[in-house]
C-alpha cells in the first residue's frame, strides 16, 4: 500500500486517533497517580489553609 492511499484511508486516521487518545489518557492517569502520591506524602495544601 502506498503512502498517498494510506493517508486517504479513514480507518488509518481512526486508528491513529484511538492510539493517540489512549496514550494521552494513560499519561493523564499516570500524572493523577503522581499527584495523589505527592498529596499522601506531603499533605494537601488546600486543607491546611483552613
Amino acid at each position: 500500500m502506498d503512502a498517498s492511499r494510506l493517508l486517504k484511508d479513514k480507518k488509518f486516521w481512526i486508528a491513529s486517533f484511538l492510539v493517540a487518545w489512549a496514550a494521552a489518557l494513560q499519561g493523564h492517569m499516570m500524572w493523577m497517580q503522581k499527584q495523589d502520591a505527592f498529596k499522601q506524602k506531603f499533605g494537601d495544601p488546600v486543607e491546611e489553609i483552613d
